[in-house]
Parts: structure tokens; sequence; C-alpha cells
């Protein structure tokens, strides 16, 4: 079955907790602590694999969670850190947040993309020895792994993506020129779902052309086979529209071409600004003023026009060779760029759980809430820092500070950030 949309949980794994260790041995007074530091959590990795071509395996599993990283222990033994959960998808998926729809990864090159982070190991108690504190008896608990839910939409990669009614034949004209063996029939909606096949041209010159499920009009809001592969036509470099020029369902070709426009207009207004060519099929049926009527009509509004039959391959030869001088001059396959992280208003942001626990004078604030947050701001830049000073003040960090007894000058540790308590 072709799927080519589903909603995973990620979960990447905690670090592991530092630990609280001192040093004992035969003929050391006094050895001080030597608690190591956990390990890293897990993180969630997303790989192409060409050996994928649906998104099929995700029906089945849908939560997937990384290992925690070991906690730390004494004589300064640092945690394992956790191995990453390497997840496999199809090439095409671009991976989005479930919940505000944007863009985290675009899965179409060989690198591999960290979509969700582990946690970082926490601090064994060697760290919080000082000359007044020299026998520090807590230390730090990991950070939690990050946990989101994310939305795989395959859009595949194509040159070229065929466009058009049911029954104009699409499928026929992508099993002559390719090795693809999509199914054949005389009626509607033979083609459920999106057929790949490389044209190959002279001198080692070749292209990858997608055939696309027939649409119909309303198909931008679900109707017949609907959006739910129009998406598929989005990383098209270059669109052929087949048109049945003979009418041999009954149906204006003028009409048909004005409506599958239209439709891609609808889904994504970048459609209707896509290069295409229009390839006037089964012209073995048609009369001569119907095809030079039809060609008319597609001169005039701008487009290129190519007759021809394509079970014989009549023509076929011209649109491909025209197909390929355009292609040499269009831009890449495209690909869609992560969308940045946006900070949300200080005023919408609503005061979460906030755990704060003491000791020798350090305060340790636990918010989980938060760390999404934290994890947003660059410290270097004054701008988001001081968003970030706005956050702690106005959901209530500062105040549940003061309420657990932190004075001027403080140590105050928010997971990876320490600073000084300042009124």
């Amino acid at each position: 079955m072709f799927i080519d949309i589903a909603k995973i949980v990620l979960k990447a794994g905690d670090g592991g907790d530092g630990a609280v260790a001192f040093h004992r041995e035969k003929y050391v007074a006094s050895g001080g602590p030597d608690g190591g530091d956990g390990g890293r959590g897990g993180n969630i990795v997303f790989q192409v694999d060409d050996n994928l071509s649906t998104l099929a395996d995700f029906r089945y599993k849908r939560k997937y969670t990384a290992q925690r990283g070991e906690n730390g222990r004494g004589n300064r033994c640092f945690g394992k850190s956790a191995p990453d959960l390497v997840v496999c998808v199809p090439r095409g998926t671009v991976v989005k947040d479930a919940e505000t729809g944007r863009v985290i990864a675009d899965m179409s090159g060989e690198e591999p993309q960290v979509i969700a982070r582990g946690g970082k190991g926490g601090w064994g108690n060697t760290h919080f020895a000082t000359p007044t504190r020299q026998t520090p008896r807590f230390s730090k608990p990991g950070t939690p792994g990050e946990e989101l839910e994310v939305q795989l939409e395959l859009k595949l990669l194509a040159d070229v993506g065929l466009v058009g009614f049911p029954n104009v034949g699409k499928s026929t004209l992508v099993s002559v020129v390719s090795e693809a063996k999509p199914n054949i029939a005389n009626y509607h909606f033979t083609t459920l779902t999106p057929v790949l096949g490389v044209v190959r041209m002279q001198e080692g010159k070749s292209f990858v052309m997608a055939d696309i499920p027939g649409l119909i009009e309303g198909a931008w809001e679900g109707v017949g086979l609907g959006h739910q592969f129009l998406r598929h036509v989005e990383r098209c470099r270059l669109l052929l529209h087949i048109v049945d020029v003979s009418g041999s369902e009954g149906r204006d070709p003028k009409e048909d071409f004005r409506i599958i426009n239209e439709e891609l207009r609808k889904f994504n207004p970048e459609l209707a600004e896509r290069p295409m060519l229009v390839a006037g099929n089964k012209c073995d049926i048609a009369s001569e003023e119907q095809v030079a009527e039809f060609e008319a009509f597609v001169k005039a509004v701008g487009y290129e026009f190519f007759p021809i039959m394509a079970p014989i391959r009549h023509g076929v030869e011209e649109l491909l060779n025209r197909t390929l001088e355009l292609l040499s001059k269009l831009p890449p396959v495209k690909r869609f760029e992560p969308d940045p992280i946006p900070m949300q208003d200080v005023e919408e942001l609503k005061r979460g759980k906030v755990e704060i626990t003491e000791e020798d004078g350090v305060y340790f604030v636990k918010a989980d809430w938060l760390l999404k947050i934290l994890n947003t701001i660059n410290f270097d830049d004054t701008d988001s820092a001081q968003y970030f000073q706005r956050v702690l003040i106005q959901t209530g960090v500062i105040d549940a500070l003061r309420d657990a007894g932190v004075q001027e000058g403080d140590t105050v540790n928010l997971y990876d950030l320490e600073f000084d308590f300042v009124e």
C-alpha cells in the first residue's frame, strides 16, 4: 500500500544523572568528591533509505524512543552515552512539527538529520566543590531528551510531473518512454499511486518522470483522489499537462485544461508559475480541426503544444527533446528549507510547574516546559538573552526562587545554565 503521510511521536533519551561520591583510599585523607557525570541521552536521527518508497512502516510503529544515558559513578567514572536511534525514511520525506507545521528537515540528501536531541548528562558532585564547599553532597540530574510529535510527508523527487484528467494517457506515456510498468486500462483512476520512471535520452542524459494519479475538479479540496497526491507535484521542475484533445469522453479539452490549471493554482499558487508543456494526446481519434483549434488555444495562453499519440510514440520524441532542453535551464529539484524555531510572545506563555530545590546555597530549578524555551535561546545575542529574562520574570520563575529563599548573589542552576541571582 502506498502511504505518503504519517504522524509519529519521538522521544529522545534523557541524560544520565551525575553521581554523588567521595574518594576513599588507604593513606589518602579527605579524598574529596569524585562523582562522575552522567552520559548523554540518545538522539533520534533520520536517515534516507533508497530501498523504501512509502511511509507504510510508520502505520504500525508510531512511537520511537531512544535510550537513556547511563548515570555517573564514583572514582570520576562518567556514565556511558546512549547510542543514537536511527530511523530510516524514503528519499523526499519532509519532516514537520505536527503541532505548528514548522518544517524541521527535508530528507532529500544523503546527510542524516538529528530530529530530536538527547538530554545532556548531569554533573557529578566534583563540579560543585569550592574552597568554602569542599564536600558537596549533591549532584545534577540529567536533562530530559526532546519529545515531539512529527508529521512525515513524502513528496516524490521527480524532474517532470504528468498532470491531467483521468484516462488521458499519462500512464501510457510513462510506460513507453521509461521502464516503469504502471497499470493501464480504459477506465478512470487506473493509477492509484504515483509512478516514477527514468527517461533515458541520448549521450547518457536522463530525467525522472512522475505519473501523478488523475485529477478532477475540486481535487485541491479532496475530491476524487484529491490533494492526497497533489503534494507530489510540488517538487517537479517542469509539468507536462496531458489533455485528451479528441474529447473522447464527452469533455471539452479547453475546459479540461482550464480546470486542471485552476486546481494546481488553488493547491499551491507557486504551481501556477511552474514551467509547463502541453501535450495533446489521442490525436489518432481526433479530427485535424480539433487538434488545430486546441493548439491555437494553448498557444494563445502562452504554452508550447505537442500533438502526440502515446501508444505508438508519435510526436513523443519531439516532446522529450524539448523537455530535456528546458530541464537543462531550470534550477534543481526543490528542497524545503527548515523553518527557524519561532519565539512565542512572552504574554502568551502560560505558567508551568516549577520545582526549586536548594543544596548548599545552590538553587536548582526544574521545569521541563522551560527547557524547550531554553534550547532556543542564543545567549550571545542581547535581544535573545533579554527575551529569556522576561520569560523568567513573567512566568513566575523569579517569584518561585524568591519564595524558596534565594538571596542576592546566590547561585541558580537552570539545567545547563548557571547564574548569580541579582535583584
